[in-house]
């Protein structure tokens, strides 16, 4: 088991720190001053156009596509390589994953059409989004039934002739309500008749086909994550789409998101220790510089503690996520699994606690938007439902361990 970084991976560590420090940390101010003004204008979801300039800029520098392991469209870095850079972009989630065409959706779902979609597909779709000329989403999540079971999903695709007729509702779709969200991954029962896993399809809808409305985005403990085209509410009514845009077999829908959702899981999880690192600093400096009862705040045992355990927590968590993409490297997602799984609970759990303590050490400042702990804490708490609830893979890691230890029969 080797975590040691490789040069190169070392080196566009390197490229990204400069990156945030010259360039991203100074225009987070400018960012939400203007998704503010946006919001004012009653133009939320307008991308401020500070990001512009930093994704210029992240081209020059071939700070682009690093997540995408496959040469043909990305860097060709392994899991294990870019995951100390997506926790470096966690830092400054609200800017730095999308300054780098980094962010998700977009990343899961080039990634889809990378591995399964055909030369038409990725001429239409994937190199506009890997040129950061369109955005993208992906509807999975369903108002009407309890999504912890994606089998649960009644959105219906529908053989009709030269084309499927989509039909359904969808919410969480996150990012489809920017003006740039051209192109919704959709998941549904295209054969209902089939095994369990193997009745779902994936197919390319496009946001301007007859029948498709956008018709509002959810928000997050208040949240409208305006800039990053918030979480939408979309109706699919008998959308007809050409077969050709079917993304990948048919039936193949729980296939394909499994192969979507191993490497999203790292990204994901590494951007969160990201947040929570910069969380633990912002904790560190407000005890030190905060007086209280005759001393810094940092005196105090009970403030010593919290940041003891979130540098243990945050090492543990790091650990644990390294080593998970070791495995997707060396053995595949189906042989990672379990490690994916735990993962998505041991990631949020550590970054959650962290922006929580450094939350409680600024006190009334922590729960306002003079500090970005607030919009953190909502971010990883919806991390604890999004891709699947903590209690979900907690159950998949304790059928595995159970699956170790059954007795033997006979």
């Amino acid at each position: 088991m080797d975590f040691q970084h490789s040069p190169r991976s070392l080196a566009l560590q390197e490229q990204v720190r400069a990156f945030l420090d010259d360039e991203v940390y100074p225009a987070e101010h400018a960012f939400e001053q203007q998704a503010a003004a946006n919001r004012a204008a009653g133009d939320p979801f307008r991308t401020p156009e500070v990001l512009g300039a930093l994704k210029d800029s992240a081209r020059q520098l071939g700070l682009w596509n690093l997540f995408l392991p496959d040469e043909r469209f990305g860097a060709g870095l392994s899991v294990l390589e870019y995951a100390p850079i997506a926790e470096l972009s966690g830092r400054s989630g609200a800017i730095a994953p999308e300054a780098m065409n980094c962010s998700a959706p977009d990343t899961g779902n080039m990634e889809l059409l990378a591995m399964f979609g055909t030369d038409a597909q990725h001429a239409e779709w994937l190199r506009p989004l890997l040129d950061g000329r369109i955005r993208s989403c992906f509807s999975m999540t369903e108002p009407a039934v309890a999504s912890s079971d994606a089998t649960n999903m009644e959105l219906r695709i529908i053989d009709d002739g030269d084309h499927f007729v989509v039909s359904g509702t969808k919410w969480w779709s996150t990012g489809a309500m920017r003006p740039e969200c051209t192109i919704a991954i959709v998941m549904g029962v295209s054969d209902p008749d089939a095994a369990t896993y193997a009745r779902h399809s994936m197919i390319l809808v496009p946001l301007d086909t007859p029948g498709v409305t956008r018709q509002r985005s959810t928000t997050v403990f208040g949240y409208d994550d305006g800039p990053h085209g918030g979480h939408g509410v979309i109706d699919f009514a008998d959308v007809r789409v050409p077969k050709a845009n079917l993304l990948g077999p048919r039936g193949g829908g729980f296939m394909m998101a499994q192969a979507r959702l191993g490497p999203g899981r790292i990204h994901h999880c590494m951007r969160s220790i990201g947040i929570a690192e910069r969380a633990l600093e912002l904790m560190c400096v407000r005890a030190s510089t905060r007086t209280a009862f005759g001393g810094p705040i940092a005196k105090q045992g009970v403030v010593r503690d919290w940041i003891a355990e979130s540098r243990i927590a945050l090492d543990q968590a790091r650990l644990l996520v390294l080593k998970t993409a070791w495995l997707i490297d060396t053995v595949g997602v189906k042989g990672a699994r379990t490690e994916i799984a735990a993962i998505k609970v041991a990631a949020p759990r550590a970054a959650s606690f962290v922006v929580d303590r450094a939350i409680q050490v600024h006190g009334a400042a922590g729960v306002s938007g003079d500090t970005p702990l607030a919009e953190a804490w909502a971010q990883l708490r919806t991390l604890h439902l999004a891709d699947g609830p903590d209690e979900v893979h907690l159950r998949s890691v304790a059928r595995e361990e159970l699956r170790a230890h059954a007795p033997v029969a006979g």
